[in-house]
């Protein structure tokens, strides 16, 4: 049986990851209309589909623990970007926010004596190590590029590359 501290936090999560899809989501809009980046784009899509995962995962774990899960309201988000190096840099910030939340709910299960929740969670502490890699990647590759046309062709040809390498360790 869950705590009420930490069914208020792993619901506060809930909200976290729905608004990390619908982050995404917005990202991926934004990037449709982009000429030229429809594997960008893509990648966009498929990041909140998973994000949105991550939240029914988390939904079905509070209520198989005997809590409540509650469906969230959510924010609007950021519709556009002065570039596509400013999209992927609030991405890597993001993700840094997501992997800070998920340590605060690591330290709540410890504190409380939660081992199965601490168990639970360990599968998202991994996922961020891999969410963060892969932003950090990104950014490092567009800042290589620069201004460059012909530099960016070649991120959205091997950002799904990047992804389905990311995606088979999960």
């Amino acid at each position: 049986m869950l705590s009420k501290q930490m069914q208020d936090a792993l619901n506060e999560q809930v909200k976290i990851e729905a608004q990390s899809s619908q982050v995404y989501l917005a990202m991926a809009s934004w990037a449709e209309i982009q000429p030229g980046i429809d594997n960008i784009t893509s990648f966009f899509y498929k990041h909140s589909d998973e994000e949105r995962m991550h939240m029914m995962k988390l939904i079905h774990f509070i209520n198989d623990r005997g809590g409540f899960a509650v469906v969230p309201s959510l924010e609007q988000p950021t519709l556009t970007y002065p570039s596509l190096k400013h999209a992927f840099s609030e991405l890597l910030a993001h993700e840094v926010y997501v992997s800070e939340s998920i340590n605060k709910l690591v330290d709540i299960a410890l504190k409380e004596k939660d081992y199965a929740t601490h168990n639970f969670l360990q599968w998202y502490v991994a996922e961020q190590i891999e969410e963060e890699a892969l932003a950090r990647t990104m950014n490092d590759k567009l800042e290589m590029i620069g201004d460059e046309k012909s530099g960016l062709y070649l991120f959205d040809r091997d950002i799904l590359n990047v992804t389905v390498a990311n995606n088979t360790q999960v």
